[in-house]
Order: C-alpha cells, then sequence, then structure tokens
C-alpha cells in the first residue's frame, strides 16, 4: 500500500494527470502524458505491471470513426 500512496504523491508533485481504476485483483493508475497513455497496476502481492500505449503521432479525422466501429465493435 505503502509503493502506491508514495506513487500518486509523486504524480500529485508533479502535476501529472491520472486516474485510478480497479482491474483484475489490483488498483490500476492511469496516466496521460503528451503522445502516450500508461497503466500501472498494483497487485496486493507487491507485484507492479506497467503497460505503454505509445501514439504514432499520427491524427485522423472524423471518417476514423467507421474504423472504430466495423473493427472493434460487437
Amino acid at each position: 500500500m505503502n509503493e502506491i500512496i508514495e506513487f500518486l504523491n509523486e504524480l500529485e508533485n508533479r502535476k501529472s494527470y491520472y486516474r485510478l481504476n480497479k482491474v483484475r485483483d489490483s488498483i490500476m493508475v492511469e496516466i496521460a502524458v503528451p503522445g502516450q497513455r500508461w497503466e500501472v497496476e498494483f497487485f496486493s502481492d507487491g507485484n507492479i505491471e506497467i503497460e505503454k500505449f505509445i501514439s504514432d503521432e499520427e491524427i485522423y479525422d472524423k471518417s476514423e470513426l467507421k474504423n472504430l466501429f466495423a473493427n472493434f465493435s460487437d
């Protein structure tokens, strides 16, 4: 628990945007930074997993929404 509190304090000190979520058996901290989104998961056993989503720096117009619905909907 201390690790996640220290981590959140550091994010706040640096004025970094984040939000909390519960995923699987962990507390996930989602952090948004320019061109990236990080997911940092803190597990009760002390394990920490980090996944980074990095932008390809491509900007799309609204026509890309068709791709979203065509490929990622039930």
